[in-house]
């Protein structure tokens, strides 16, 4: 049963790091700040959302698996927020690409 936990881990946490790169990637080619927020905030919280399921079978406890889901719906929280200060900004008339 251990094996099957690890490899669990393993594809989930692979498949976080591809979304996390997908997202650099992202803020890297996009042309304007909007579509480069929508590409990294989505992105990265999925990434982020995988790296956590991958972790889950590999806490000793129930309170570790709280705290990792915890962090994770911070970050959701913190991001989307941030995102949209950001995108107010920028129509408002602040710095463009």
């Amino acid at each position: 049963m251990k094996t099957i936990a690890d490899i669990f881990t393993i594809v989930a946490v692979v498949a976080g790091a591809f979304f996390f790169i997908a997202g650099t990637v992202g803020l890297l080619r996009f042309p304007d700040t909007f579509t480069r927020l929508h590409a990294l905030t989505k992105a990265d919280n999925l990434g982020l959302g995988l790296v956590v399921l991958g972790l889950l079978p590999q806490m000793d406890g129930v309170l570790a698996g709280l705290k990792l889901i915890l962090v994770w719906l911070m970050v959701l929280l913190a991001s989307a927020t941030v995102s949209q200060l950001i995108a107010r900004a920028v129509r408002r008339g602040g710095p463009k690409p």
